[in-house]
């Protein structure tokens, strides 16, 4: 196991040392998982429409959050599926 300490910048941005990105390329997609204390940096390109994917859950989520405090629309299932459409 490789071990590094960079320093996040002020803009938040950090980073990678060059030993660390042998096998990452300008372009890549990486995903960042924050698990309690830790954060976890994988490049994303182990599962094909990974983004895609997570881009779906965070909406989910971010809806879920809506209707958990009253403020969802409702609509009967054809203006769902129309409206989910446009994600």
């Amino acid at each position: 196991m490789e071990v590094e300490i960079i320093e996040m910048k002020s803009n938040g941005q950090i980073s990678i040392p060059s030993e660390f990105r042998d096998d990452i390329k300008e372009g890549d997609k990486l995903i960042i998982i924050k698990n309690d204390g830790q954060l976890i940096l994988k490049k994303a390109d182990f599962i094909k429409g990974l983004e895609e994917d997570l881009i779906f859950a965070k909406r989910t989520e971010e809806a879920f959050k809506r209707y958990q405090k009253g403020k969802f629309i409702e609509m009967d299932f054809d203006e769902f599926i129309e409206e989910a459409r446009k994600w």
